[in-house]
């Protein structure tokens, strides 16, 4: 297969880039190397013979439309996004111009290269759009997102996702263009970037500094080993159907406050503390983030049953391979944010004065 992978410099797009790679495709990476791209994530596969690099902007048209034309792929899966909740907070204008106007440029893009082709390769061609349980926003009782659960976001990155996801829908239902959306809940492994929530647990850990938690800690997230993920990925691209959705799930619920325990006692037994207490006792709970989502759980059955996929590495054991990657690679867990916390923008509160207008 030949094979693009937008934002494959990322944590989840290197990870489908190596494993893609090993598996004999050819694969053409596409990604704008902001932060949070790095080439050092394909080391493993840079001098192959089968993996090709573009460094280029998703929303720039041209550049796209080149790509996809010279490299000719059987297949596209779209990674590349801005995905960190707290910039989308007091940035938003980058969420929508990546996430939303980049995946029109792509599916514009991929229309036309698809429309070109003929017999069975027009008809295995797949768009694959890789999305969030964001989407979804909250849950509040017992029940799971399911691939019918009515969308509804509550930040500017979960609405810039939910916006890009319409539109996938919309190129395959107006153009037929063969997509398909996978919306999955929180990844986490090795080679993560360091704002996310394990590697932030693990570094203020290590560093001795308080372990900061939004609210009362209780927020509940689903949990998934990113290699599971991107199993689920590979199975996407050979077992799909057009115009369908998959959730990928690890079945694996915690609360916030739980995750960090579980990271504070694997570092008890693998890097005590000089004073013999545990990195617990450095948990501490910060005021709330704005439209902070109590909790996500995926239903994965469907992806289960018709993918023949399922999440095969535990919480437990998945957090200890993380952790011992970090402890190994501790150059990774250098804080991204030397300026203060994110997802802090300022909102003029309801009964502050109009500001004037005209000349001064």
């Amino acid at each position: 297969m030949r094979l693009i992978v937008t934002g494959g410099a990322g944590f989840i797009g290197s990870a489908a880039v190596r494993r893609a790679v090993d598996a004999g495709h050819e694969v053409l990476t596409i990604d704008k190397l902001t932060y949070a791209g790095h080439r050092e994530a394909l080391a493993a596969v840079m001098t192959s013979p089968r993996h090709h690099f573009l460094q280029a902007d998703i929303t720039h048209c041209d550049a796209i439309e080149a790509a996809i034309s010279d490299f000719d792929p059987d297949a596209v899966l779209h990674l590349a996004a801005e995905s960190h909740v707290d910039r989308s907070i007091d940035t938003p204008a980058t969420f929508l111009d990546t996430n939303i106007r980049g995946t029109f440029v792509l599916l514009e893009a991929a229309l036309r290269h698809w429309s070109r082709l003929h017999g069975a390769r027009r008809a295995g061609f797949r768009f694959v759009h890789v999305s969030t349980d964001e989407v979804f926003g909250t849950l509040t009782g017992e029940g799971h997102f399911d691939k019918d659960s009515r969308y509804a976001p509550n930040s500017p990155y979960a609405a810039s996702k939910a916006a890009a996801d319409h539109f996938v829908r919309a190129w395959h239902q107006t153009y037929g263009l063969p997509t398909v959306v996978t919306n999955c809940c929180n990844n986490y492994g090795p080679r993560q970037h360091a704002e996310k929530l394990v590697p932030t647990l693990i570094r203020h850990a290590v560093a001795g500094e308080p372990i900061p938690l939004y609210g009362t800690g209780g927020n509940i997230r689903d949990w998934l080993y990113v290699e599971d993920h991107v199993t689920g990925l590979m199975a996407i691209l050979q077992h799909s159907q057009p115009g369908e959705t998959y959730l990928f799930g690890g079945r694996c619920e915690v609360q916030n406050l739980e995750l960090a325990r579980k990271i504070c006692a694997l570092l008890d037994a693998r890097r005590p503390r000089a004073d013999g207490r545990s990195y617990a006792q450095q948990i501490t709970l910060v005021s709330d983030r704005p439209g902070h989502d109590w909790r996500y759980a995926i239903d994965p059955s469907y992806a289960e049953a018709t993918l023949g996929w399922s999440a095969a590495e535990s919480l437990d054991s998945g957090l200890a391979t993380t952790l011992d990657w970090y402890l190994t690679n501790t150059d990774c867990l250098i804080p991204v944010n030397e300026l203060g916390r994110l997802g802090t923008r300022a909102v003029a509160p309801a009964n502050a004065a109009p500001r004037r207008r005209g000349r001064v």
